[in-house]
């Protein structure tokens, strides 16, 4: 657990989003991906890292941790949210996101001109026929599954959706953070729709962003991964592409502080 107090600001809605802030220096906000939440290691690890030079303010997103979930769910919400903390953090803030948190980060930097600068881990956008296949209606699909009760059903699809085999998720299902897994699963209805499930990679939005973006791949990471940073990269106007050797998707704090210093203290 960290020991550090847990802050809370109102989004646009009135839904409460807790937070954490650590460190002095200019501001820094994470965005988690799926399952994850501020105190889980890796995002405490990461801000831990960044700590050393900037104010860190690590969130949890709507549905999870200490934040409150107001329906109806909409991306809208969630960019509203992670403005809210970039006001709690002074007005302006550099972001980086992981995961489906990176779509979530540049959905909000493309309408949002108080993110100065964004970094980006391998958003999972789904770019060509070598990714998982997903149909048109996967959002509204684990939504009905959601409503249903059916919320292992929920985790199973969408990691599938992610590329995760069978045989694993079969391992999964058998440790006992797979009850941790279901009871956050209505979250992943969520990042579904931050991605764009089903859908091509929106890249009239991402030519919105003008922010100085990085965008991060792991060496390691499926070959579909790879492509969808690469497309990322290509759509955001100026973005740059780094890939890390020895890295994959689930990626080591330590490796991926040092690109976010360099990046961030740049310029």
């Amino acid at each position: 657990m960290s020991s550090y107090p847990e802050e809370s600001v109102k989004s646009a809605d009135g839904t409460v989003i807790a937070f954490d802030r650590r460190g002095e220096g200019p501001a820094v906000v994470l965005v988690q991906g799926a399952f994850a939440e501020r105190r889980q290691p890796m995002m405490a690890a990461i801000a831990s890292a960044l700590a050393r030079w900037f104010t860190v303010f690590n969130y949890d997103r709507r549905g999870r941790g200490g934040s409150g979930d107001t329906p109806p769910y909409a991306v809208e919400r969630e960019i509203e949210d992670l403005a809210a903390v970039v006001e709690a953090a002074g007005g302006s803030a550099m972001v980086f996101g992981g995961s489906s948190g990176a779509a979530l980060a540049l959905e909000a930097a493309a309408v949002n001109p108080a993110i100065s600068k964004l970094a980006v881990w391998e958003p999972p956008y789904h770019v060509d026929e070598s990714a998982p296949a997903l149909s048109p209606g996967f959002t509204a699909e684990l939504g009905a599954l959601v409503a249903a009760g059916r919320r292992a059903e929920v985790v199973e699809r969408f990691m599938a959706a992610a590329g995760v085999p069978p045989e694993a998720v079969a391992m999964m299902r058998a440790q006992p953070t797979w009850e941790q897994a279901e009871a956050v699963a209505h979250t992943l209805v969520y990042e579904a729709a931050v991605l764009r499930a089903g859908e091509e990679l929106p890249a009239a939005r991402l030519a919105a962003i003008g922010q100085p973006t990085l965008v991060l791949n792991g060496a390691d990471s499926p070959a579909w991964m790879a492509k969808a940073g690469v497309a990322v990269a290509a759509a955001v106007p100026g973005a740059v592409l780094r890939v890390l050797e020895d890295q994959a998707h689930n990626v080591a704090p330590k490796a991926l502080a040092p690109e976010l210093l360099e990046f961030f203290v740049a310029g």
